[in-house]
């Protein structure tokens, strides 16, 4: 699927040097609704609307200069980073302000919050003073005129005194039930962070929830610092409040969603013992119904009259029709366009139908059966099968022209989805396909194939499209029979991928690729051409052409093979907020058997731009073939939306 949106420097015809020069690609997403669109934005232009809001104008504005002076030992520059960070004086430095009485509030605020960052490094004895114009901030009258100093200097001194750590540390209940503080992050003789204790705070309150204690808090807190010792002695109090089961569901908000529906698909029963990680795991599946702009699903601030938590849900409905249309060109491939309507709650239970279509090659070739064409209907429903479960189904017909094959398909299928786990789903299905093929071994071959995917996933990655942290794991098992050659296979694939952030802003990130698959039960000739394997392209092995790695005939086209192996490298890093560079190595082979054996792997290295946008970074990579054949080219540009893997 990747592939699809993927331009790369192809090697067709006579000539095997053809070099894709240019790649332009264009989406726009318009949601239909009564209301008239007056403007919208792509890529960070404004089209179609009038000029920006003007920036709020300060009245009576006035600049200052700032310095932080830190006394004392600080190695590592920690201390001083997190008290720049807490300081809006100099986080704002460059920003005026409203007047004095603007520059003394943000000093004021200044002063709680630097007292506060001391307090996260363990810093209880410490002294904050601010002075405007070498005046302390606590002997300013509010109505203080600092005009006149303009720039007005600013000095923040900060003595931050000895660093305390943990002395005594009880945790009990009001039943006088004892907890292991060590368990809550909590240890005599660490630093003495703040912090730490509202973590621990936190996580007593919510293991307590997840045993049925719906209203559990900490009702008492006793912190002692010891100044001549440097140690914080901490006493807390914890209520538990009483064990309750859920009680029934209300929704509000919701306009053309049943409501009922919207009920059932929380997946919290009435009566199950209260847990808020199923609150939790209902407002993500509500979300991911794709009608709802915003959903909160949380329990009653009180029980109800027969002891359970009541479940209080309520959403905001987005505009259920959208419309999207695009366009591609290259050098190579020529034009393309593509266009699609859907709809996310079709019969009010938030079924979706999308329709869409696609044209390309044009300007390529003259020829009409050269066309690439793709038109298909999809439709979802969920929850046939409980809040965990998802029909799908969909009718496409299509005609492709890689230089492996050209196919004109007529395919149906349906399946279903069901959610494990949040991280864990499986899905199985039956998909009938008609097609009429010529490949490098057969002319004009027609097929009726039915085939039943089985597959397995789980993904725990922070974000599908761009992720910093987390592994994603596929593994697909496709037993199949073509009807008319008599032709039974199976065809397995199992695809791998995880990503780490090097740092903690996550400006780097490693990431890396790992995919196998063979097909077993038939020769190669046996097996329709575009459900044999291939290699070569953007999202696969970058530098070379689409589908161009592996096995060729005495023509030199690829006839596809029975096994495949691919790896891939990235090193994703963050220029600025909007805009990175991505270093990365690719590898492959292709092999006409099914167990690896006489085939060559392919390497391809190269440098990506891309382009943070809100529906995903836009990528465009530049590879080499680090191994180039005769038939390869030079070089490959490949242009899509999200990253490569």
């Amino acid at each position: 699927m990747r592939e699809a949106q993927d331009k790369t420097s192809k090697a067709r015809g006579p000539s095997r040097l053809r070099r894709l020069t240019a790649v332009l690609g264009l989406s726009l997403m318009v949601a239909l609704s009564s209301a008239p669109v007056s403007a919208f934005e792509i890529f960070g232009f404004k089209l179609f609307g009038g000029d920006e809001p003007a920036e709020i104008e300060i009245a009576d504005p006035l600049s200052y200069t700032v310095t932080l002076e830190v006394e004392g030992v600080d190695p590592d520059g920690e201390l001083r980073a997190d008290l720049e960070a807490a300081s809006q004086l100099v986080r704002s430095a460059e920003d005026p302000v409203p007047g004095s009485i603007g520059l003394i509030q943000r000093a004021n605020g200044d002063f709680e919050q630097l007292v506060a960052a001391l307090y996260e490094n363990g810093r209880y004895a410490g002294e904050v003073r601010i002075l405007l114009n070498g005046r302390p901030l606590a002997d300013l009258p509010p109505d203080a005129d600092l005009k006149a100093a303009e720039p007005v200097p600013v000095r923040i001194l900060v003595n931050p005194g000895k660093a305390f750590r943990f002395g005594d540390i009880v945790i009990r209940d009001t039943d006088g039930q004892d907890y292991v503080a060590g368990a809550q992050g909590l240890s005599s003789g660490e630093l003495a962070r703040s912090t730490a204790i509202l973590d621990a705070e936190a996580a007593l309150v919510r293991e307590l929830g997840k045993t049925g204690h719906p209203f559990a808090e900490v009702s008492g807190r006793d912190i002692v610092a010891d100044h001549a010792r440097g140690v914080l002695d901490v006493s807390l109090l914890i209520e538990a409040g009483p064990v309750a089961p859920f009680g029934s569901t209300a929704v509000e908000g919701a306009e053309s969603v049943d409501s009922a529906f919207i009920a059932r698909m929380t997946g919290v029963p009435e009566g199950k013992q209260y847990d808020p990680e199923a609150l939790a795991a209902a407002e993500k599946r509500l979300r991911a119904l794709d009608v709802f702009s915003s959903v909160t699903v949380r329990g009653a601030d009180s029980l109800s009259a027969d002891g359970a938590v009541p479940v209080q849900v309520t959403v905001s409905e987005r505009k259920h029709r959208f419309l999207g249309v695009g366009a591609t060109y290259s050098s190579t491939d020529g034009g393309g366009m593509e266009a699609y309507w859907g709809h996310r709650n079709l019969f009010g239970r938030a079924e979706k139908l999308r329709i869409e279509g696609s044209l390309g090659s044009l300007g390529a070739t003259s020829e009409a059966n050269d066309l690439t064409y793709r038109g298909a209907v999809l439709f979802e429903k969920p929850g046939v099968l409980g809040p965990a479960s998802k029909f799908t189904s969909r009718f496409k017909i299509e005609q492709e022209n890689p230089n492996a094959f050209r196919r004109f398909s007529v395919e149906g299928g349906v399946g279903i989805t069901y959610e494990l786990t949040e991280t864990r789903t499986v899905s199985a299905g039956v998909d009938v396909e008609y097609a009429r093929l010529t490949d490098a071994f057969n002319v004009d071959l027609q097929t009726i194939t039915v085939a039943l995917p089985l597959e397995y996933v789980r993904d725990t990655r922070d974000n599908a499209l761009n992720p910093t942290t987390g592994t994603r794991l596929a593994l697909l098992i496709e037993p199949a029979h073509e009807i008319n050659a008599g032709a039974t296979f199976v065809k397995l694939r199992a695809d791998a991928s995880a990503y780490r952030a090097l740092d903690a802003q996550k400006r780097f990130v490693a990431a890396g690729r790992v995919a196998a698959g063979s097909i077993y039960g038939a020769d190669l000739a046996s097996i329709p051409a575009n459900r044999r394997f291939y290699a070569g392209g953007g999202g696969s092995v970058r530098g070379y052409g689409y589908q161009d790695i592996g096995p060729v005939n005495a023509a030199g086209n690829p006839t596809g093979g029975r096994s495949v192996l691919e790896a891939s490298a990235e090193l994703r890093i963050g220029l600025t907020e909007t805009i990175g560079i991505v270093p990365f190595i690719d590898a492959g082979l292709v092999s006409a058997s099914e167990d690896f054996s006489n085939a060559e792997f392919k390497a391809g290295a190269g440098v990506g731009l891309r382009y943070r946008t809100p529906f995903g970074p836009l990528r465009i990579d530049v590879a080499v073939p680090l191994n180039k054949g005769p038939r390869d080219p030079d070089y490959g540009i490949y242009a899509g939306i999200g990253q490569a893997f």
